[in-house]
Protein backbone atom coordinates (compact mmCIF):
# COMPACT_ATOMS: atom_id res chain seq x y z
CA UNK A 1 0.00 0.00 0.00
CA UNK A 2 2.96 2.20 0.88
CA UNK A 3 4.47 1.59 -2.65
CA UNK A 4 1.43 2.20 -4.24
CA UNK A 5 1.45 5.46 -2.47
CA UNK A 6 4.90 6.88 -3.39
CA UNK A 7 3.83 5.32 -7.25
CA UNK A 8 0.65 7.80 -7.40
CA UNK A 9 2.77 10.52 -6.23
CA UNK A 10 5.74 9.80 -8.50
CA UNK A 11 2.97 9.51 -10.88
CA UNK A 12 0.95 12.84 -10.32
CA UNK A 13 4.58 14.77 -9.88
CA UNK A 14 5.12 13.55 -13.31
CA UNK A 15 2.06 14.40 -15.12
CA UNK A 16 2.41 18.23 -13.38
CA UNK A 17 5.92 18.76 -14.84
CA UNK A 18 4.36 17.40 -18.34
CA UNK A 19 1.65 19.88 -18.15
CA UNK A 20 4.27 22.68 -17.32
CA UNK A 21 6.42 21.78 -19.94
CA UNK A 22 3.43 21.57 -22.58
CA UNK A 23 1.87 25.04 -21.19
CA UNK A 24 5.33 26.41 -21.26
CA UNK A 25 5.70 25.61 -25.18
CA UNK A 26 2.17 26.67 -26.05
CA UNK A 27 3.19 30.26 -24.49
CA UNK A 28 6.38 30.77 -26.56
CA UNK A 29 6.06 34.05 -28.52
CA UNK A 30 4.82 33.83 -32.23
CA UNK A 31 7.63 35.11 -34.20
CA UNK A 32 6.33 37.73 -36.82
CA UNK A 33 7.05 35.58 -39.83
CA UNK A 34 4.77 32.84 -38.51
CA UNK A 35 1.82 35.09 -37.73
CA UNK A 36 -0.97 33.48 -40.00
CA UNK A 37 -4.21 35.84 -40.56
CA UNK A 38 -6.91 35.65 -43.27
CA UNK A 39 -6.78 39.56 -43.94
CA UNK A 40 -5.44 40.64 -47.00
CA UNK A 41 -3.61 43.12 -45.31
CA UNK A 42 -3.15 42.94 -41.27
CA UNK A 43 -0.92 45.93 -39.18
CA UNK A 44 -0.55 46.04 -35.67
CA UNK A 45 0.89 49.84 -34.63
CA UNK A 46 1.93 51.39 -31.39
CA UNK A 47 -0.69 53.70 -30.62
CA UNK A 48 2.05 56.33 -28.70
CA UNK A 49 4.36 57.09 -31.54
CA UNK A 50 2.81 55.47 -34.40
CA UNK A 51 5.46 52.90 -34.97
CA UNK A 52 4.42 49.59 -36.93
CA UNK A 53 5.44 46.76 -35.19
CA UNK A 54 4.12 44.11 -37.91
CA UNK A 55 2.61 44.33 -40.99
CA UNK A 56 1.78 42.23 -43.93
CA UNK A 57 0.44 44.11 -47.21
CA UNK A 58 0.36 47.02 -44.76
CA UNK A 59 0.67 49.74 -48.04
CA UNK A 60 -1.53 48.17 -49.99
CA UNK A 61 -4.62 50.69 -51.17
CA UNK A 62 -7.68 48.60 -50.53
CA UNK A 63 -11.23 50.11 -49.55
CA UNK A 64 -11.76 49.94 -45.62
CA UNK A 65 -15.36 50.21 -45.71
CA UNK A 66 -17.56 51.70 -42.31
CA UNK A 67 -14.33 52.33 -40.98
CA UNK A 68 -14.43 55.38 -43.06
CA UNK A 69 -16.34 56.63 -40.15
CA UNK A 70 -13.41 57.02 -37.87
CA UNK A 71 -12.47 59.79 -39.86
CA UNK A 72 -15.82 61.52 -39.71
CA UNK A 73 -15.95 61.04 -36.29
CA UNK A 74 -13.15 62.77 -35.36
CA UNK A 75 -13.92 65.69 -38.07
CA UNK A 76 -17.22 65.82 -36.27
CA UNK A 77 -15.85 65.80 -32.63
CA UNK A 78 -13.24 68.93 -33.58
CA UNK A 79 -16.08 70.28 -35.84
CA UNK A 80 -18.23 70.55 -32.26
CA UNK A 81 -14.87 71.81 -30.69
CA UNK A 82 -14.55 74.74 -32.74
CA UNK A 83 -18.42 75.39 -32.97
CA UNK A 84 -19.70 74.70 -29.71
CA UNK A 85 -21.63 77.81 -29.00
CA UNK A 86 -23.61 77.27 -32.16
CA UNK A 87 -23.78 73.47 -32.49
CA UNK A 88 -26.44 73.26 -29.81
CA UNK A 89 -28.50 75.84 -31.38
CA UNK A 90 -28.26 74.80 -34.71
CA UNK A 91 -29.33 71.16 -35.10
CA UNK A 92 -28.99 68.54 -37.92
CA UNK A 93 -31.43 68.59 -40.27
CA UNK A 94 -31.82 65.70 -42.44
CA UNK A 95 -31.99 65.96 -46.47
CA UNK A 96 -33.72 63.68 -48.79
CA UNK A 97 -30.22 62.61 -50.05
CA UNK A 98 -29.05 61.93 -46.50
CA UNK A 99 -32.38 59.72 -45.95
CA UNK A 100 -31.98 57.99 -48.95
CA UNK A 101 -28.96 56.41 -47.89
CA UNK A 102 -28.58 51.93 -48.04
CA UNK A 103 -28.53 50.02 -44.78
CA UNK A 104 -27.43 49.85 -42.40
CA UNK A 105 -29.14 52.72 -41.31
CA UNK A 106 -31.17 55.06 -39.01
CA UNK A 107 -34.53 55.24 -40.47
CA UNK A 108 -34.06 59.05 -40.73
CA UNK A 109 -36.46 60.91 -42.69
CA UNK A 110 -36.69 63.93 -44.48
CA UNK A 111 -37.11 66.72 -42.33
CA UNK A 112 -35.46 65.20 -39.11
CA UNK A 113 -33.58 66.79 -36.75
CA UNK A 114 -31.00 65.87 -34.04
CA UNK A 115 -28.31 67.16 -32.24
CA UNK A 116 -24.82 66.78 -34.18
CA UNK A 117 -23.04 64.84 -30.83
CA UNK A 118 -26.38 62.57 -30.29
CA UNK A 119 -25.46 61.31 -34.13
CA UNK A 120 -22.25 60.27 -33.41
CA UNK A 121 -23.18 57.46 -31.28
CA UNK A 122 -25.35 56.03 -34.08
CA UNK A 123 -22.44 56.55 -36.51
CA UNK A 124 -19.97 54.86 -34.67
CA UNK A 125 -21.76 52.11 -32.23
CA UNK A 126 -24.28 51.00 -34.82
CA UNK A 127 -22.46 52.27 -38.06
CA UNK A 128 -25.36 54.18 -39.77
CA UNK A 129 -24.91 55.37 -43.31
CA UNK A 130 -27.81 57.73 -43.54
CA UNK A 131 -26.34 59.43 -40.03
CA UNK A 132 -22.45 59.27 -41.41
CA UNK A 133 -24.28 61.84 -44.78
CA UNK A 134 -26.47 63.78 -42.58
CA UNK A 135 -23.36 64.92 -40.71
CA UNK A 136 -21.40 65.86 -43.76
CA UNK A 137 -23.56 67.51 -45.07
CA UNK A 138 -24.18 69.30 -41.50
CA UNK A 139 -20.99 70.88 -41.39
CA UNK A 140 -19.72 71.52 -45.09
CA UNK A 141 -22.67 71.23 -47.08
CA UNK A 142 -22.60 68.54 -49.04
CA UNK A 143 -20.67 65.08 -48.78
CA UNK A 144 -18.19 65.51 -51.31
CA UNK A 145 -17.18 68.74 -49.70
CA UNK A 146 -16.55 66.92 -46.15
CA UNK A 147 -14.79 64.07 -48.47
CA UNK A 148 -12.63 66.76 -49.50
CA UNK A 149 -11.95 67.95 -45.47
CA UNK A 150 -11.22 64.11 -44.95
CA UNK A 151 -8.49 64.01 -47.69
CA UNK A 152 -7.01 66.64 -46.01
CA UNK A 153 -7.04 65.92 -42.29
CA UNK A 154 -5.31 62.92 -44.20
CA UNK A 155 -2.34 64.70 -45.92
CA UNK A 156 -2.08 66.31 -42.40
CA UNK A 157 -1.68 63.16 -40.77
CA UNK A 158 0.83 61.66 -43.66
CA UNK A 159 -1.67 59.42 -45.00
CA UNK A 160 -0.26 59.78 -48.54
CA UNK A 161 -2.14 56.83 -49.79
CA UNK A 162 -6.01 57.50 -48.76
CA UNK A 163 -8.72 58.62 -50.63
CA UNK A 164 -11.83 59.43 -49.46
CA UNK A 165 -15.15 60.03 -51.48
CA UNK A 166 -18.07 58.83 -49.02
CA UNK A 167 -18.31 59.74 -45.32
CA UNK A 168 -19.73 56.42 -44.78
CA UNK A 169 -17.35 54.15 -46.40
CA UNK A 170 -19.50 52.73 -49.29
CA UNK A 171 -17.62 51.65 -52.15
CA UNK A 172 -17.43 54.39 -54.74
CA UNK A 173 -15.68 56.05 -57.25
CA UNK A 174 -14.52 59.42 -58.62
CA UNK A 175 -12.14 60.79 -61.03
CA UNK A 176 -11.22 57.90 -61.95
CA UNK A 177 -10.17 57.01 -57.84
CA UNK A 178 -11.36 54.83 -55.68
CA UNK A 179 -12.82 54.78 -52.15
CA UNK A 180 -9.67 53.29 -50.29
CA UNK A 181 -6.58 53.54 -47.98
CA UNK A 182 -4.01 51.40 -46.50
CA UNK A 183 -3.88 49.57 -43.60
CA UNK A 184 -1.38 51.72 -42.33
CA UNK A 185 -2.83 55.09 -43.14
CA UNK A 186 -5.73 53.83 -41.41
CA UNK A 187 -4.11 52.73 -38.04
CA UNK A 188 -2.18 56.37 -37.96
CA UNK A 189 -5.93 57.82 -38.22
CA UNK A 190 -7.18 55.85 -35.21
CA UNK A 191 -4.53 56.07 -33.34
CA UNK A 192 -4.73 60.20 -33.64
CA UNK A 193 -8.50 59.76 -33.25
CA UNK A 194 -7.99 57.55 -29.79
CA UNK A 195 -6.10 60.84 -28.42
CA UNK A 196 -9.89 62.37 -28.21
CA UNK A 197 -11.21 61.82 -25.01
CA UNK A 198 -15.01 62.23 -26.60
CA UNK A 199 -14.16 59.41 -29.42
CA UNK A 200 -13.10 57.34 -26.54
CA UNK A 201 -15.88 57.31 -24.65
CA UNK A 202 -18.24 57.07 -27.83
CA UNK A 203 -16.70 53.87 -28.90
CA UNK A 204 -16.78 52.43 -25.53
CA UNK A 205 -20.36 53.17 -24.81
CA UNK A 206 -22.38 50.39 -24.87
CA UNK A 207 -25.66 51.73 -25.79
CA UNK A 208 -27.14 55.00 -25.87
CA UNK A 209 -30.64 56.55 -25.99
CA UNK A 210 -31.48 60.09 -28.08
CA UNK A 211 -34.42 61.47 -29.43
CA UNK A 212 -35.69 63.12 -32.73
CA UNK A 213 -35.98 66.65 -31.42
CA UNK A 214 -40.02 67.06 -32.74
CA UNK A 215 -40.27 64.78 -30.02
CA UNK A 216 -41.92 62.03 -32.12
CA UNK A 217 -39.44 59.45 -31.93
CA UNK A 218 -36.55 58.19 -29.77
CA UNK A 219 -33.94 55.88 -30.82
CA UNK A 220 -31.67 53.71 -28.97
CA UNK A 221 -28.30 52.68 -30.59
CA UNK A 222 -26.24 49.28 -29.08
CA UNK A 223 -22.50 49.14 -29.90
CA UNK A 224 -22.01 46.35 -32.59
CA UNK A 225 -18.43 45.85 -31.90
CA UNK A 226 -17.45 41.95 -30.39
CA UNK A 227 -14.25 42.64 -29.78
CA UNK A 228 -15.11 44.88 -26.79
CA UNK A 229 -15.91 41.20 -24.92
CA UNK A 230 -12.73 39.40 -26.08
CA UNK A 231 -10.07 40.38 -24.75
CA UNK A 232 -9.22 42.65 -21.48
CA UNK A 233 -8.55 46.02 -22.01
CA UNK A 234 -10.27 46.56 -25.29
CA UNK A 235 -11.50 49.47 -26.43
CA UNK A 236 -13.11 49.34 -30.06
CA UNK A 237 -12.80 50.92 -32.53
CA UNK A 238 -15.16 50.39 -35.86
CA UNK A 239 -16.06 47.19 -37.97
CA UNK A 240 -16.92 47.68 -42.13
CA UNK A 241 -18.30 45.06 -44.94
CA UNK A 242 -19.15 46.18 -48.70
CA UNK A 243 -18.72 43.90 -51.53
CA UNK A 244 -15.23 45.13 -52.50
CA UNK A 245 -13.59 45.76 -48.75
CA UNK A 246 -14.64 42.56 -47.07
CA UNK A 247 -14.98 42.65 -43.65
CA UNK A 248 -12.62 44.87 -42.40
CA UNK A 249 -11.68 46.29 -38.28
CA UNK A 250 -9.71 48.68 -36.80
CA UNK A 251 -9.31 47.87 -33.09
CA UNK A 252 -7.49 49.36 -30.40
CA UNK A 253 -6.59 47.71 -27.21
CA UNK A 254 -4.64 48.68 -23.59
CA UNK A 255 -2.72 46.98 -21.70
CA UNK A 256 0.62 46.51 -19.20
CA UNK A 257 1.22 49.97 -20.51
CA UNK A 258 1.09 49.29 -24.22
CA UNK A 259 -1.80 51.01 -26.42
CA UNK A 260 -2.09 48.89 -29.76
CA UNK A 261 -4.07 49.63 -32.35
CA UNK A 262 -4.72 46.77 -35.49
CA UNK A 263 -6.21 47.19 -38.83
CA UNK A 264 -7.04 43.82 -40.85
CA UNK A 265 -8.88 44.82 -44.45
CA UNK A 266 -9.99 42.19 -46.40
CA UNK A 267 -10.79 39.93 -43.39
CA UNK A 268 -12.93 37.08 -45.24
CA UNK A 269 -16.18 37.64 -47.44
CA UNK A 270 -19.48 36.07 -46.02
CA UNK A 271 -20.36 33.82 -44.04
CA UNK A 272 -16.66 34.20 -42.55
CA UNK A 273 -17.65 37.45 -40.45
CA UNK A 274 -15.72 35.93 -37.77
CA UNK A 275 -12.85 36.09 -39.35
CA UNK A 276 -11.95 39.75 -38.61
CA UNK A 277 -12.10 39.10 -34.60
CA UNK A 278 -9.80 35.60 -34.81
CA UNK A 279 -7.46 38.06 -37.22
CA UNK A 280 -7.56 40.62 -34.42
CA UNK A 281 -6.67 38.94 -31.80
CA UNK A 282 -3.57 37.39 -33.07
CA UNK A 283 -2.19 40.50 -33.99
CA UNK A 284 -2.76 41.80 -30.47
CA UNK A 285 -1.67 38.76 -29.16
CA UNK A 286 1.71 39.00 -30.45
CA UNK A 287 2.06 42.48 -29.51
CA UNK A 288 1.50 41.71 -25.83
CA UNK A 289 3.43 38.61 -25.86
CA UNK A 290 6.81 39.70 -28.16
CA UNK A 291 7.03 43.62 -27.54
CA UNK A 292 8.24 45.35 -24.13
CA UNK A 293 8.61 48.71 -22.86
CA UNK A 294 12.09 50.10 -23.14
CA UNK A 295 13.91 53.15 -23.67
CA UNK A 296 16.95 53.62 -26.22
CA UNK A 297 18.41 57.02 -24.73
CA UNK A 298 22.27 56.35 -24.65
CA UNK A 299 24.03 58.52 -22.42
CA UNK A 300 26.84 59.98 -23.82
CA UNK A 301 29.11 62.97 -22.66
CA UNK A 302 30.73 65.14 -25.52
CA UNK A 303 34.11 66.59 -24.98
CA UNK A 304 35.37 70.20 -25.68
CA UNK A 305 35.87 71.17 -29.41
CA UNK A 306 38.91 72.69 -30.00
CA UNK A 307 38.74 76.06 -31.81
CA UNK A 308 41.21 77.50 -34.33
CA UNK A 309 41.46 81.63 -34.51
CA UNK A 310 39.73 81.71 -31.48
CA UNK A 311 39.63 83.77 -28.04
CA UNK A 312 39.36 80.42 -26.18
CA UNK A 313 41.10 77.02 -27.39
CA UNK A 314 38.05 74.87 -27.17
CA UNK A 315 34.21 74.94 -27.05
CA UNK A 316 31.90 73.26 -25.36
CA UNK A 317 28.58 71.45 -27.29
CA UNK A 318 26.08 69.50 -26.15
CA UNK A 319 22.34 67.41 -27.51
CA UNK A 320 19.52 70.38 -27.90
CA UNK A 321 17.78 69.79 -25.25
CA UNK A 322 13.91 67.89 -25.09
CA UNK A 323 12.44 65.12 -23.15
CA UNK A 324 14.75 62.80 -24.76
CA UNK A 325 13.48 59.79 -22.55
CA UNK A 326 10.24 60.18 -23.21
CA UNK A 327 10.89 60.32 -27.19
CA UNK A 328 13.07 57.63 -27.22
CA UNK A 329 10.79 55.21 -25.28
CA UNK A 330 9.28 52.98 -27.13
CA UNK A 331 7.80 48.92 -27.53
CA UNK A 332 10.48 47.02 -28.74
CA UNK A 333 11.25 42.91 -29.03
CA UNK A 334 14.32 41.26 -28.75
CA UNK A 335 14.61 41.13 -32.44
CA UNK A 336 15.07 44.64 -33.27
CA UNK A 337 18.44 46.41 -33.48
CA UNK A 338 19.39 49.92 -32.17
CA UNK A 339 21.94 51.93 -33.16
CA UNK A 340 22.72 55.16 -32.32
CA UNK A 341 25.24 57.34 -35.12
CA UNK A 342 26.46 61.02 -33.97
CA UNK A 343 27.94 63.08 -36.31
CA UNK A 344 30.01 66.66 -36.13
CA UNK A 345 33.51 67.96 -36.79
CA UNK A 346 36.56 67.29 -34.62
CA UNK A 347 37.31 70.97 -33.99
CA UNK A 348 36.08 74.17 -35.27
CA UNK A 349 36.82 77.74 -36.76
CA UNK A 350 35.85 80.92 -34.57
CA UNK A 351 33.89 82.79 -34.10
CA UNK A 352 31.56 80.19 -32.97
CA UNK A 353 27.82 81.58 -31.69
CA UNK A 354 26.41 79.64 -28.68
CA UNK A 355 23.80 77.20 -30.52
CA UNK A 356 25.34 76.59 -33.79
CA UNK A 357 23.69 73.38 -34.87
CA UNK A 358 27.09 71.15 -35.91
CA UNK A 359 26.04 67.80 -36.16
CA UNK A 360 23.23 65.32 -34.99
CA UNK A 361 22.85 62.66 -33.28
CA UNK A 362 20.50 59.91 -34.53
CA UNK A 363 18.46 56.61 -33.64
CA UNK A 364 18.17 54.56 -36.01
CA UNK A 365 15.71 50.98 -35.35
CA UNK A 366 15.88 48.32 -37.56
CA UNK A 367 17.94 50.72 -39.76
CA UNK A 368 15.56 53.54 -40.12
CA UNK A 369 15.43 56.56 -38.60
CA UNK A 370 13.65 57.16 -35.53
CA UNK A 371 14.76 60.13 -33.97
CA UNK A 372 17.57 63.05 -34.43
CA UNK A 373 18.26 65.48 -32.10
CA UNK A 374 20.76 68.58 -33.16
CA UNK A 375 24.11 69.14 -31.42
CA UNK A 376 24.68 72.04 -30.76
CA UNK A 377 27.80 74.79 -29.31
CA UNK A 378 27.07 75.43 -25.54
CA UNK A 379 29.22 78.93 -25.52
CA UNK A 380 30.74 81.56 -27.58
CA UNK A 381 34.17 81.57 -28.72
CA UNK A 382 34.91 85.11 -30.57
CA UNK A 383 37.60 85.00 -33.54
CA UNK A 384 40.94 85.71 -32.63
CA UNK A 385 41.69 89.79 -34.22
CA UNK A 386 45.14 92.10 -34.83
CA UNK A 387 43.15 94.25 -32.30
CA UNK A 388 42.16 91.62 -29.81
CA UNK A 389 45.94 90.83 -29.56
CA UNK A 390 47.34 94.53 -29.31
CA UNK A 391 44.71 94.58 -26.60
CA UNK A 392 45.93 91.47 -24.77
CA UNK A 393 49.63 92.51 -24.81
CA UNK A 394 48.32 96.36 -23.17
CA UNK A 395 46.60 94.83 -20.71
CA UNK A 396 49.28 92.46 -19.58
CA UNK A 397 52.41 95.04 -19.91
CA UNK A 398 50.51 98.68 -18.67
Amino acid sequence: MGNLKKNLKRLTGTAVAVILCITSLLQVPVRADELKVYARAALLMDASNGRILYEENGYEKLPMASTTKIMTCILALEYIKEHETTVWEEPVEVSEHAASMPKVKLGMQKGDRFLLEDLLYSLMLESHNDTAVAIAEYIDGSAEAFAQRMNEKARSLGCQDTNFITPNGLDAEADGKIHETTAADLAAIASYALRNEEFRKIIGTRAYTFPELSGRRTFQVYNKDRFLDLMDGAIGIKTGFTGKAGYCFVGALERDGKTLVSVVLGSGWPPHKNWKWEDTEILMEYGLSHYTEQCILQTYTYQPLPVENGISGQAAIRPESGDREKELTMLLSDDDDVKVTRQYPKKLEAPVAEGTCIGYEKYFVNGQLWRSYKILTAESVDLRTYSYCLRQIFMLYF
